[in-house]
């Protein structure tokens, strides 16, 4: 590409000797032949600045296309790598803003300064080199023209950049108050909230405008103000040549003036329009910057969570084990659990039950390693978590969420998702133990369409679908948390029962404020404010725990009264 663009400038740079001897040989009486050899030089030299030209743009296309392609990939596979912790340091609306908005900017700044950081450097040196050797008076009124759009351009970069910063983050809060209009529609229309919606939407459109507007006024008078500079050059130069050629003493040498004249203000054009070609680039150049800076941000986060070495495991009991463990959130002051200890042996069935905010569903995230314990140990197998490759870690865990996190495409898309290979067989066995087989049979079984987070669906149909995901991995643990509080009490049952005939080896846990959910566990585990209060099986804990037995009351009579209300 520099080739092609040092090339073009040459070839560009020729031209003003082609029109110097063309003046020259009309002046002295020249023969048509020896015109129209200059004027077939020109036009050669013209045709080949052209085809330099569209080479040198294909491939300043070509590589900044490639530059946004790679650009896009990095930041996707890092936010991949990323945990809840790092997630929480960039809100999803500012990753979606740095993964298009921001790559777009840096990959037109790069199509433009991919040339110019050659074109522009080539051109001024030869130019000016080419100037140099002109009247000093036209050499020292370029330089002062030259100062004058240096000194403007600095001035418009140094209050533009910090304008463009506060675009990039406003452009954040307009995808986030969007995205938050589009797919919160039903509650802002249930409780008539479109005027407040519509004016926060509205506010922050203006903020994003006015931004734009006062970069955009500032660099729109770089470009008239250079144009100003390059005419009053071109006066002054032919003015200041009118005085050398009257102050001549012949015409021979008023002839030579008048030729210097031409090509040195043609140089002078060249120069100036160097830097008019940078002041392209500082309209676009600092958006770039604060994009390239914002997209580093993510690309250069620090992992909490890195994974390990270990690919192996053995059949150590207990399969996984709680020792001593704490945990606090980033920039929490105070743990979200405690002190937590206890054991789950290798096809064991062990529930989580408590209060809610009580620390259940962090105790899950620590087994997979969303999160990492802040004190104390988890292993899994009798192998410290930490240790273990993460990608053969969570190879043994099939995880069904607290939200079920459903895919646009298929079920049967959905349903396979974690693993390779799996057959229609093997799915439809998973979605009969998720007792959601008839329902997909009443549609277009595994080919039934699947909206956006399963907008499409009821609550307990994702559910199910989410179970039906985790049963079709066929890991050695798997982990239900809260995924059976959308099911009614006879789905929840049958889907419990299945699992349990079909999972009989398998170590599970699970996580539910329903206490006809864990009764049938072989241990129960209750949490209050982070710290066990008491373990065992649910005769037991009927006995012994009073936050236990009070739970267990409460939703006996809740059901009481809900059959009462049902009968006719």
């Amino acid at each position: 590409m520099g080739v092609f663009i040092s090339v073009q400038v040459w070839f560009d740079l020729e031209i003003p000797g082609y029109m110097t001897r063309i003046t020259v040989l009309l002046n002295s009486s020249g023969t048509a032949e020896e015109i129209m050899a200059e004027g077939l030089g020109m036009i050669g030299c013209s045709v080949g600045s052209v085809i330099c030209s569209i080479c040198g743009g294909c491939l300043a296309a070509y590589v900044a296309s490639d530059f946004a392609k790679t650009l896009r990939k990095e930041q996707f596979s890092k936010v991949q790598s990323f945990s809840p912790e790092e997630m929480g340091k960039f809100n999803i609306y500012s990753l979606i803003t740095r993964s298009t908005n921001d790559v777009t900017q840096v990959q037109n700044a790069v199509a433009r300064t991919s040339q110019l950081i050659v074109k522009v450097p080539v051109m001024v040196y030869i130019a000016l080199t080419k100037v140099a050797t002109g009247s000093w008076e036209w050499t020292e009124v370029t330089a002062i023209g030259i100062t004058a759009i240096i000194i403007v351009q600095s001035f418009m970069l140094f209050y533009v950049i910090p304008r463009y910063r506060k675009v990039q983050w406003f452009t954040d809060d307009m995808n986030r108050t969007v995205r938050e209009s589009m797919s919160g529609v039903r509650s802002i229309r249930a409780f008539n909230a479109e005027d407040y919606q519509n004016a926060k939407a509205d506010s922050a459109n203006s903020e994003l405008t006015e931004n734009n507007l006062f970069a955009s006024r500032l660099l729109a008078f770089t470009r008239p103000f250079n144009g100003v500079v390059q005419n009053i050059l071109t006066v002054v130069i032919y003015l200041l040549g009118a005085g050398i050629i009257l102050a001549a003493a012949s015409p021979d040498e008023a002839l030579t003036v008048f030729s210097n004249m031409v090509v040195f203000s043609s140089y002078v054009l060249y120069v100036v329009s160097s830097f008019i070609l940078l002041a392209h680039v500082a309209m676009g150049l600092p958006r770039a910057l604060v994009s390239a800076k914002r997209i580093r941000d993510v690309i250069d986060t620090e992992i909490s969570v890195n994974t390990g070495t270990e690919t192996s495991s053995g059949p150590e009991d207990p399969c996984i084990s709680f020792r001593n463990v704490s945990f606090a959130y980033p920039n929490s002051s105070e743990d979200t659990v405690t002190g937590i200890s206890f054991d789950v042996k290798h096809g064991e069935t062990v529930a989580i039950i408590g209060q809610t905010g009580c620390g259940k569903t962090t105790l899950l995230n620590l087994i997979p390693r969303l999160y990492d314990a802040t004190s104390g140990t988890v292993t899994v197998d009798g192998r410290d978590v930490r240790e273990y490759d993460l990608d053969y870690l969570r190879s043994k865990i099939g995880f069904a969420t607290q939200k079920p996190m459903l895919f646009s495409g298929t079920v049967r898309f959905n349903i396979g998702y974690g693993r390779d290979g799996c057959t229609d067989e093997e799915m439809m066995d998973a979605a009969r133990v998720a007792c959601i087989d008839e329902f997909l049979k009443s549609r277009d079984g595994l080919d039934t369409k699947v909206e956006h987070l399963g907008a499409n669906l009821s609550g307990g149909q994702k559910q199910r679908i989410s179970i039906a995901r985790a049963i079709c991995k066929k890991p050695e643990i798997y982990i239900f948390d809260d995924t059976f509080s959308a099911l009614d009490y006879k789905t929840d049952m049958m889907v419990r029962r299945n699992i349990k005939k079909e999972t009989s080896d398998a170590t599970i846990l699970i996580v539910s404020q329903r206490i006809v959910t864990v009764a049938d566990a072989d241990k129960i585990i209750v949490l209050s404010d982070g710290r066990i209060e008491a373990a065992g099986t649910h005769s037991e804990l009927m006995q012994s725990c009073g936050l236990y037995r009070e739970m267990a009351e409460l939703q006996e009579f809740s059901g009481v009264m809900h059959r009462c209300r049902a009968r006719p």
